[in-house]
């Protein structure tokens, strides 16, 4: 078949159509759900947010960074300790659970309190499963801390960042200097102590669903005239009443 110099002409002046394929985009995403991050308290609404609240699993960025928000300057606020995020009471062990809306191969988790790494967890290369729970030993440490986890992927240079604030043995506050004497508690009243905020109730069996109770696995409540077993223990928050957590509680 012969081409025309006219022909050949027009075929020169049609546009050249190059597909670019993106290269080393990372698929996986995940966050620290149990006890809430800040992540969750954003998507749960908690605590008012802005990007966090619809991308609560993104906050993602190069590995080694000591933030919550990864590399995304939209997720700044997540590393704002005044914004009145909800600290989980605990003792000197901590159980963390992720959730994950892609998996990635894993290198590693780790978790920080300030400089001092106080857990690591040896991912195995593998993609991570539902369920997937580290314990972490928090000795050495209480009152208001801050604990940065880190989902390091295996097969990218980038990692996923989380920030979950705890009250350690109940402390509400930074832990006060050695010299300092606690407050001993008010004994002119005969009624019993008034339960705060930083010191989760234990509930009473069968009891109702409430905020800010600490609740054991296999403990069961009622919550809008049906009956709930616990299936994980944690600290309740509002936003988190059995119909809305299923990986916490199932209808019974």
């Amino acid at each position: 078949m012969k081409f025309t110099r006219k022909a050949a002409l027009v075929l020169a002046a049609v546009p050249a159509i190059v597909f670019i394929t993106p290269v080393g985009s990372a698929s996986a995403h995940g966050y620290v759900s149990s006890p809430p991050s800040r992540s969750a308290q954003c998507a749960l609404k908690t605590v008012p947010c802005g990007a966090p609240t619809w991308e609560p699993q993104s906050a993602e960025g190069p590995k080694g960074l000591k933030n919550c928000n990864g590399a995304r300057g939209d997720f700044d606020e997540l590393n704002d300790d005044n914004k009145g995020w909800q600290a989980t009471s605990t003792g000197t062990s901590l159980s963390i659970g992720w959730t994950f809306t892609a998996r990635h191969k894993t290198s590693n988790y780790e978790y920080f309190i300030g400089g001092t790494r106080v857990g690591f967890v040896d991912g195995g290369n593998a993609a991570p499963v539902d369920g997937t729970r580290h314990t972490v030993n928090l000795s050495g440490f209480s009152g208001r801390q801050k604990i940065l986890a880190v989902w390091n992927i295996a097969d990218t240079g980038n990692a996923f960042y989380s920030c979950i604030d705890v009250n350690i043995n109940g402390g509400g506050t930074t832990p006060p200097p050695a010299t300092t004497t606690p407050k001993p508690p008010a004994t002119t009243t005969t009624n019993p102590p008034t339960t705060t905020t930083n010191q989760p109730t234990q509930p009473p069996a069968g009891g109702s669903w409430a905020a800010n109770v600490s609740y054991a696995t296999g403990a069961q409540v009622s919550y809008g005239g049906s009956n709930y077993r616990c299936r994980q223990a944690h600290t309740s928050l509002t936003g988190w009443e059995p119909p809305n957590v299923p990986a916490l509680w199932e209808r019974v």
